[in-house]
């Protein structure tokens, strides 16, 4: 079984080089795999959001289990469950945020780049 940090950081690599900032920025080659601060920032993010993502799914499962035992208890429960789910979710939007703004000072837009004429 694969730690969440190893799959975490698997994840980062992928999607960096989906985003292929490389044939954006030639000179800047290496810099994305030799910097091991950038990826352990990349890999503590990813690994926080899916922690978040998998109690996420444990409250979803017990709402359905809730929601089909058709007790007012548990029915009422659910109404909490369902709060901490939209809390979690705001701490992801957060987390990704963060995220996007980490990568925009990591690589800020060149001069005349995104501009159409």
């Amino acid at each position: 079984m694969k730690s969440p940090n190893s799959s975490s950081s698997s994840a980062a690599r992928s999607i960096m080089s989906e985003t292929n900032f490389s044939s954006k920025y030639p000179s800047d080659d290496d810099e994305i795999d030799g910097d091991p601060e950038a990826w352990a920032a990349f890999t503590d993010v990813f690994g926080q959001v899916q922690s978040v993502l998998n109690r996420n799914r444990q409250l979803i499962h017990e709402v359905n289990e809730n929601h089909q035992s058709k007790i007012r208890g548990n029915m009422v429960e659910n109404v909490a469950l369902i709060q901490e789910i939209n809390e979690n979710m705001s701490k992801v939007v957060s987390l990704y945020s963060n995220l996007s703004g980490n990568i925009s000072e990591r690589f800020p837009r060149r001069s005349g780049e995104g501009k159409s004429s």
